[in-house]
């Protein structure tokens, strides 16, 4: 099994205690936000419909539902079938004992529901409402589709993914709603510490998938309006910095190499034997190796073709060259670093025995997150968060609300 063995915390405290947010989110972007909320502490309460729940849980591997056990862990999850008559009351009593709501559905949904902004304001001033969407509230696209993959296509990411010679290439995984999850509770705190430390109210928070992943790209637009050139799809080369490449070892393992500063390139370029190139025209200011990259990478992977994965690595961190390894899922697994680190921790699971999965991020020294309870069961917590509000789960169900 992967990872240090540890245990749910149920009573662990959390720097975000007392913080209820309702998410009503689907697959991944809104529980990317109200992951990190409730790794810190936030009590996330998944709002899912009956007998079928979040689409997250069909996400399996070997039958088992692992992007819901890991981002829907610390969560609690209660049902509601908001085509019940009673779906806007009971939504409108929730949203009053609560600090934030996450929802993705398709712009002005919540508003066909009669549980828009303004609605949930009229009832909880504070509350901080976080709209998810692939292209925004507003604007000319608005009432497009917005998944993950059309927005990675669109925002230039794809153009410039992948080698010239072949199509762009999507990334393996769900990049955009990721970082818009990050964004997003980024955003939760600062709404928050408007209303706690300046008296603010609550507000919407307009959270496309588009804009956080066209922001990670750097300065794309500012290089275009600059040169005019599209940049070309390198592979794993730089059109900003060189040398940058992943080589081949002779082992038929790689290592991945950065000298983006002049001071490692030098340093490199003395490693591999080769110190006449720091002053070679062509290769002597990063702006030089960037244009002639063509003719310098090729001697730089000369060098580690002719040695293992295991003497390149020893070879550099000698010289104190940015080298790393480059590590598949099955090796990652089993190194000392992450295992040293707690990075993967192995957690007890109800349907698996044990269950790896990645350790709360970031680290705080003084109110650090806990891993606190598994991922819920559909409708788990139905007794506790309805009765709480003074409602009979039973009687809701019996009518068809949950």
């Amino acid at each position: 099994m992967s990872g240090v063995e540890k245990s749910w915390e149920p009573e662990a405290p959390g720097a975000l205690d007392g913080v209820r947010v309702l998410d009503l989110s689907r697959l991944v972007a809104g529980n990317a936000v109200t992951h990190v909320l409730a790794d810190h502490g936030a009590e996330v309460i998944k709002i899912e419909k009956p007998k079928v729940g979040d689409d997250l849980r069909n996400w399996k591997t070997e039958g088992v539902s692992t992007h819901w056990k890991v981002y829907c862990r610390n969560k609690k999850s209660v049902t509601l079938d908001f085509r019940h008559p009673r779906a806007v009351d009971l939504m409108l009593d929730l949203a009053a004992t609560s600090r934030v709501l996450v929802e993705n559905f398709k712009p002005g949904t919540l508003e066909a529901m009669g549980i828009g902004p303004d609605v949930l304001h009229a009832r909880n001033p504070d509350l901080i409402v976080v709209r998810i969407s692939g292209w925004g509230q507003d604007g000319m696209w608005a009432h497009k589709p917005g998944f993950g993959s059309l927005v990675e296509a669109m925002s230039g990411f794809a153009a410039m993914n992948g080698f010239g010679d072949r199509p762009p290439v999507l990334p393996p995984l769900a990049l955009a709603d990721m970082i818009a999850g990050l964004y997003g509770a980024f955003s939760v705190m600062v709404a928050i510490r408007e209303i706690e430390a300046k008296g603010g109210r609550g507000q919407v928070i307009d959270l496309p998938l588009f804009d956080p992943i066209h922001s990670v790209l750097g300065p794309i637009v500012a290089n275009y309006d600059l040169s005019g050139r599209v940049p070309e799809r390198l592979g794993s080369l730089s059109n900003q910095t060189a040398p940058r490449n992943v080589y081949r070892c002779n082992d038929g393992k790689y290592v991945a190499l950065s000298g983006s500063m002049q001071a490692m390139a030098e340093r490199l370029f003395r490693t591999i034997g080769r110190p006449e190139l720091i002053d070679d025209p062509r290769f002597r200011t990063n702006t030089d190796r960037v244009r002639n990259n063509h003719e310098l990478d090729p001697i730089v992977a000369a060098f580690m073709a002719e040695r293992t994965q295991e003497e390149c690595l020893a070879i550099f961190e000698k010289a104190g060259v940015t080298v790393g390894a480059v590590a598949d899922v099955a090796q990652l697994a089993e190194h000392p670093y992450p295992l040293d680190r707690e990075v993967i921790v192995s957690l007890p699971d109800a349907d698996t025995g044990r269950l790896a999965m990645h350790n709360v991020i970031p680290r705080l020294s003084e109110t650090p997150g806990r891993l606190r309870r598994p991922a819920p069961e559909l409708g788990e917590h139905n007794d506790e968060i309805w009765r709480g509000l003074g409602h009979d789960p039973a009687a809701l169900a019996a009518e068809g609300a949950l």
